[in-house]
């Protein structure tokens, strides 16, 4: 791969009890484990930021072949859960559902778009093999 952009982040503290931030400045948050893990939950986790992010990449890669495709995505959106969870190994795991509504298409045609852009998506790809992802079309 010939890398076209590459961001920098560092952690630091207690790591999900700590502090991240870009080398840019952009990003710069307290991490705190969430309450159901036995934290606090004041601050943001690693979950919530790989949900915003992998939702975000998504949606762009919707919205590319889309177009390509000549796509009405207007009021598109893309939402994803992020479950983490005990294996069988006595480490932790991911889980993603990725919810893609696209109003002013029909079911088949938003199905269609979404598994293609599960193809191009560099998250998906990144996942793909690793963790479960689901994609799942909404038809509101």
């Amino acid at each position: 791969m010939k890398a076209i952009y590459t961001a920098e982040a560092l952690a630091t503290g207690e790591g999900r009890d700590g502090h991240a931030r870009t080398s840019d400045g952009k990003v710069d948050l307290d991490l705190s484990i969430p309450k159901e893990m036995g934290g606090n939950g004041i601050g943001t986790n690693p979950e919530q930021l790989f949900a915003a992010g992998y939702a975000a990449c998504f949606h762009s890669a919707l919205r590319l072949v889309a177009g390509q495709e000549k796509a009405d995505v207007t009021d598109s959106t893309v939402g994803a859960r992020v479950s983490i969870g005990s294996l069988d190994n006595g480490g932790f795991g991911l889980a993603v559902e990725l919810e893609v509504t696209l109003p002013n298409l029909d079911h088949e045609t938003a199905q269609k778009l979404a598994d293609k852009a599960h193809e191009v998506c560099p998250y998906s790809n990144a996942t793909r093999g690793n963790i479960d992802v689901d994609v799942v079309v909404t038809d509101d």
